[in-house]
């Protein structure tokens, strides 16, 4: 699939979803895909960053992810990036340490996700405990708030 084909197969398979500021889902997707841009990731990562999202949301399948016309090392690092129901946040991070590429993905979703401006639209006790929650895993990953 050529990076054209992923964003618009995620931009479908995420059609209708929001983010927990009610933003358009696609508008995360686009600002990870671009943070991995900006951090110099290739083609097969930044294909990765518009689907981190696609199995650990349901909206795309893991038997789709195996039989997709993919690059090996996208498919790895979306698995990697995929969290599992009742994973410990340590285990999570170990995988994505150990998968090449999955942690530049990583720091590029963290980024977006904690940026304060999108926390700001949240109410406050929810904004806490996603700042609280992206901060550990920067810890695990020994990512900076600016990486």
């Amino acid at each position: 699939m050529s990076l054209t084909e992923v964003e618009a197969l995620a931009r479908a398979a995420h059609a209708g979803r929001t983010d927990k500021a009610g933003r358009p889902y696609a508008e995360h997707l686009r600002a990870v895909a671009e943070g991995v841009r900006a951090r110099g990731g290739g083609e097969e990562l930044i294909a990765a960053a518009w689907l981190h999202d696609a199995v650990e949301d349901g909206v795309l399948s893991e038997e789709w992810l195996e039989t997709a016309a993919l690059d090996q090392r996208t498919k790895d690092v979306v698995r990697a990036v995929t969290k599992r129901s009742g994973e410990a946040p340590e285990a999570y991070a170990r995988r994505i340490l150990a998968t090449p590429g999955a942690r530049m993905v990583k720091a590029a979703d963290l980024a977006h996700n904690a940026d304060p401006d999108r926390l700001a639209v949240l109410d406050e006790v929810t904004a806490r405990r996603l700042e609280r929650k992206y901060s550990a895993m920067r810890q695990y990953l020994d990512l900076s708030p600016h990486d």
